[in-house]
């Protein structure tokens, strides 16, 4: 199965999708003249403080921030921890540099899955709104594109069990296996009976708790990443200058790394690279439309901030703190100074190998850092994507069919955490792709509408609520 699951994602992730994933990035970011760097700042604000507060006649399910925070708990997971030390391992140092790339052009493309998903955003059986690629194909490009829709949709519920969920509860189980010596099967049954107690509160509980946890979470993760960048402060910029050699030039085999060619650095960096902020998925898409907002605009900036902290901040602390403990090659390092004792046996991977790399500098601390952050992170992701999975599910067949996909994604969660790693993290490189694919055409197809309704915020509304804040001031 292996097998056949690494040729299907040679041909997913080969040349014309990269094409496609960079092409919509640029795209979108010529036409939108960077507005995630010009913008970038008020989006925090919308975010992050009164100015982006909705108001009691907004129409929406959740706040801008809790929209915000569930996208977060759903994205910032093992893709920052696990992902990152595999796409190192597999691809090199330079593999960060393509992560960058990706969240920084991916910034532009989920801020357009957030736009239109506002825009053609529809209220279900439930009174709940249901948003998304399917609905902004469906009713943006007209039902001759409705195979499209049904395309993302199906593969969104398919990629929900693997990306989403049970690459996360194998993550966890092997790092609760590695700190605290607890099977794999009592972490899969606990992680299943927590999912289903929340799950079955729907998106207000979920919601509610993401908003809770998503910022403690973040505190715990990036606190400890700051601490070993401190103490190892002069390796930071050497650091760096690996990163930045590596994206374009190949990895001698040395020590226990085999070695890589820049192609592997930028198929490893840009395929974990969506993993971890998901940028052209089309998942921002699938919680964005619950956003209560007077403008489809503001709650798009809001989404875009999610991939700038996810790559730029959180994947980079681990790239880096991998990198300066030398702990991304398994056995010595490459950067003069910083190789460790040489202890690892080359078995480590994902999430194990990065907490090694935290014990290394931190001792016990540091390996309970990344343990509760792999929990926390990889749980938060579990009950975040599953609102991606309902929502592609209920267009397919519904609200009435919701029950049957609990079940299905609940048990899911206990069976990944016994499931083969390896087999795990193919079958959710497949699943990326096969999402990516169909939402990325759609943007395309609707990136005139992203920009019609961009200007035409910024030329009246944003100068508009400018205005009254001077007079107020």
């Amino acid at each position: 199965m292996l097998e056949t699951l690494n040729k299907i994602n040679g041909v997913l992730w080969g040349t014309p999708s990269l094409i496609l994933l960079f092409g919509t990035g640029v795209l979108l970011t010529f036409m939108l003249k960077g507005l995630q760097f010009r913008r970038l700042i008020y989006a925090f604000k919308l975010g992050f403080t009164k100015e982006g507060q909705a108001s009691s006649n907004d129409e929406g399910d959740v706040s801008n921030f809790k929209a915000l925070m569930t996208a977060l708990a759903a994205t910032i997971g093992n893709g920052n921890i696990a992902g990152v030390a595999t796409a190192i391992t597999l691809g090199g140092p330079g593999a960060i540099f393509w992560m960058w790339v990706v969240g920084l052009l991916g910034m532009a493309t989920k801020y357009a899955e957030a736009l239109l998903a506002m825009k053609y955003r529809v209220k279900n059986a439930n009174g709940e709104y249901s948003s998304g690629p399917m609905y902004y194909v469906e009713r943006g490009l007209g039902k001759k594109f409705k195979w499209l829709a049904v395309a993302f949709a199906v593969f969104g519920a398919f990629a929900a069990l693997g990306i989403g969920n049970s690459v996360q509860s194998n993550t966890i189980a092997a790092v609760m296996d590695t700190s605290f010596g607890i099977n794999n099967w009592i972490t899969g049954v606990i992680l299943a009976v927590l999912a289903a107690l929340i799950i079955f509160g729907g998106i207000q509980r979920i919601s509610t708790i993401a908003g809770f946890f998503v910022p403690i979470m973040a505190f715990l993760y990036i606190g400890g990443a700051l601490l070993i960048l401190a103490v190892n402060y002069d390796q930071i910029i050497p650091g760096f200058q690996t990163i930045f050699y590596y994206a374009f030039n190949p990895v001698a085999a040395t020590g226990g790394f085999v070695g890589v060619v820049v192609s592997e650095a930028i198929k490893n960096g840009v395929s974990r690279g969506i993993f971890s902020n998901e940028a052209g998925l089309g998942t921002a898409a699938l919680i964005a439309g619950n956003a209560k907002t007077d403008h489809p605009v503001k709650q798009a900036l809001v989404a875009m901030t999610g991939t700038f902290i996810v790559t730029i901040v959180v994947c980079t602390m681990t790239g880096l703190v991998l990198i300066m403990t030398g702990f991304w090659d398994t056995t010595g390092g490459l950067i003069s100074g910083v190789a460790h004792d040489g202890s690892l046996d080359g078995s480590l991977d994902g999430g194990a190998l990065t907490s090694a790399a935290f014990a290394h500098v931190l001792g016990t601390a540091g390996e309970y850092i990344v343990a509760f952050s792999v929990i926390f992170f990889g749980f938060s992701t579990i009950v975040g994507w599953y609102v991606y999975g309902e929502k592609c599910f209920e267009y397919l067949v519904g609200t009435k069919g919701i029950m049957g996909y609990r079940a299905i994604y609940i048990f899911a969660t206990g069976i990944g955490a016994v499931a083969n790693l390896t087999t795990v993290w193919a079958f959710a490189d497949m699943a990326n792709a096969l999402m990516m694919i169909p939402n990325l055409i759609a943007l395309i197809l609707l990136s005139k509408v992203v920009v019609k309704d961009t200007n035409e915020f910024f030329e009246n509304h944003y100068k508009a609520a400018n205005k009254q804040l001077k007079k107020a001031g």
